[in-house]
């Protein structure tokens, strides 16, 4: 076992470093990597709205801007083209058929296009080799969510025929949004703005021919549009998301409404958004995501997190009304403090858990233990809403569909679970139902057992991992939903030991978790295990330190993780994250907030079950 000392020293390097990461506010905002994906939506904005923007333009930008903004991105993405010609959604990711299709596209609308330059030819090739359209298809499978849109893109840009684009039923979005959930929405719950504005687009570029078809949308542009500007925040950014956002304005300023509201207001939000090096990131940032698992990993290691004064920051994040985009009721977190952010089942039980640790701290006052009440029997109320028939929690909303990120999710409903169990004790006096908790949480419990794959794992929702089959992440997932086990005293169950085995069955030959060829990419350290899965493994295997058989793994990977923390290798994020639509991205916060998490049980679990002659003797 590695020396109790160095164990606490290397989470005490981690905990500093992870303090030091906050902004002078005082919470932690974090940094999404920049995407050639999101990248090359934006330009394809830009350019279509400088092509098509009237001299009298009003509120938008001028050509010399747009001119100078498109040219950024293009050097951007020059650089990131892989040696077989196609791109990547992130610096460390393998080429894909979506974010190739949407940078060729772009470099055509920008006037880049060069058939007889090297770059331009590697990338035809390699658009060839996958398939384009067909390629496409077999990438979504039945999801239009963001084969439509892409598709859009490439018709736009002359690279492919517009009866290739599948026309969205736009009208749809006119019904109450009570309704959304009953109307089988050929796209998912976040991707209304979409519909809206791509199916105008395919409307007015290659109208329907039946006739009953085309007056119904001709009747529904006006009152779609409504929609559409109801639904965009002050910001002007669909759920602060560049890709989302840029189909939205491209869409829009090919049928002749580039200074619409929505467009001007899109445009603005490209403005804001662009970084440094001409890029665009997904998402604004994950703020309230980010200081949620923060604060919970610095709790996690014992530190009263009560006197780090963000808490106000934090309840501030809660939406306190209906949310204009999924029609939420009041009472859920979003994973950004910004507007356009939506409410959902990971960042509330996120924040949940974090002010379960707050009000538990020593400088936490009654006033401030009130604020924190009320905000905790709103969360769990808004919780209780949103589970599904299948008893599992989905993101956004309830009863939705089965398209991929609307269903149940593992990951999330095992996190629901934790959040209901870290207040079970204060449901009363906040005034939340006993009852409806006890058989909400029966109910996802079965639904994990369901969900057990038959090896013993189970797959998140929303991340993933480039090098396994179906780019699954088993590793995370299985992490996340035995912590869900633990906490309700369900570690010894046989669906809970049958997970634990397959994750120490999981250690590679370094002595880490997942990762694979994109950790490697980073060229700094021999090691194919990525920080972030390594830290979650062993975060959950030290929940079952009591069992024998799983202490080899357990003390080979804290020894990994406290060696990756004093060789500086907990910085170096990796791409396991999904955003929507098999987007990838890596967060700067995520490997340091894991490790703090880890190192945090790690230590609390050994002061817990070792007498104080048993740890002097650990620390030499």
């Amino acid at each position: 076992m590695i020396p109790f000392d160095q164990l606490e020293a290397a989470a005490q390097q981690a905990s500093q470093e992870l303090l030091a990461a906050r902004t002078a506010a005082g919470h932690w905002q974090g940094e999404l990597s920049s995407s050639a994906l999101s990248t090359a939506t934006a330009i394809s904005a830009l350019a279509l709205v400088r092509q098509h923007a009237p001299a009298e333009r009003g509120e938008l930008p001028d050509d010399q801007v747009l001119d100078e903004l498109i040219q950024r991105g293009l050097d951007y993405l020059a650089g990131q083209q892989n040696e077989d010609g196609g791109w990547g959604d992130t610096s460390l990711s393998y080429s894909n058929i979506a974010t190739s299709m949407l940078v060729q596209a772009a470099r055509q609308l920008a006037g880049s296009a060069d058939p007889e330059s090297a770059s331009w030819h590697a990338a035809e090739q390699y658009l060839d080799s996958q398939g384009r359209s067909a390629g496409l298809a077999q990438r979504y499978g039945q999801d239009k969510t963001f084969a439509v849109p892409i598709l859009t893109n490439a018709a736009l840009a002359g690279m492919a025929e517009w009866r290739e684009v599948s026309p969205l039923p736009f009208e749809l979005a006119c019904f109450p949004q009570a309704l959304y959930r009953l109307l089988k929405m050929p796209v998912v719950s976040y991707a209304i703005p979409a519909l809206v504005a791509i199916g105008q687009a395919r409307y007015y570029h290659r109208p329907p021919r039946n006739p009953l078809t085309w007056i119904i949308r001709r009747l529904a542009l006006r009152r779609s549009m409504k929609v559409l500007r109801r639904m965009q925040p002050s910001s002007g950014g669909y759920l602060e998301a560049t890709p989302l956002t840029s189909f939205v304005v491209m869409s829009l300023a090919s049928i002749g409404r580039a200074t619409h509201p929505v467009s001007i207001d899109g445009v603005r939000f490209l403005l804001d958004s662009i970084r440094a090096d001409g890029s665009w990131p997904i998402d604004t940032n994950l703020a309230t995501w980010n200081t949620s698992l923060a604060l919970a990993a610095l709790a996690r290691g014992d530190q009263d997190i009560s006197q780090l004064g963000c808490l106000e920051w934090l309840l501030s994040c809660q939406h306190r009304q209906r949310h204009a985009f999924t029609g939420a009721s009041p009472g859920g977190w979003g994973w950004s403090d910004l507007d356009g952010a939506v409410p959902d089942c990971d960042d509330t039980p996120a924040a949940l858990l974090a002010l379960d640790a707050w009000r538990r701290g020593q400088n936490c006052s009654e006033p401030q233990r009130a604020e924190v009440d009320q905000a905790a029997a709103a969360g769990l109320g808004w919780l209780l809403q949103l589970q599904n028939r299948d008893g599992g929690w989905p993101t956004f909303c309830r009863g939705w569909g089965q398209l991929p990120f609307d269903r149940s999710g593992a990951d999330l409903t095992a996190h629901v679970l934790r959040a209901f169990r870290a207040w079970g004790a204060e449901l009363e006096r906040l005034g939340v139902s006993h009852s409806r908790v006890e058989s909400a949480v029966q109910r996802g419990f079965a639904y994990l057992d369901k969900q057990q794959r038959a090896d013993g794992s189970w797959l998140p929702l929303w991340f993933g991992n480039q090098d396994m089959p179906g780019e699954e992440n088993p590793v995370h997932g299985t992490s996340r939903v035995l912590l869900a086990y633990h906490d309700w005293d369900n570690a010894d169950n046989q669906a809970a030991l049958r997970g634990y085995r397959w994750l120490a069955e999981q250690i590679n030959s370094d002595g880490g978790w997942g990762g694979g060829a994109a950790v490697v990419k980073h060229g700094q350290q021999p090691t194919v295990s990525s920080v972030e899965e390594t830290a979650l493994a062993i975060e959950t295997l030290w929940t079952a330190w009591h069992l024998e058989e799983l202490r080899p793994a357990i003390e080979t990977g804290t020894g990994w993780l406290v060696d990756a923390v004093n060789s500086g290798r907990f910085r170096l994020s990796s791409p396991i994250g999904f955003y929507f639509a098999k987007l990838w991205y890596h967060e700067r916060l995520y490997p340091m907030t894991f490790t703090v998490s880890a190192l945090g049980r790690a230590l609390t679990t050994l002061r817990n079950q070792s007498s104080p002659a048993e740890l002097a003797e650990q620390r030499h």
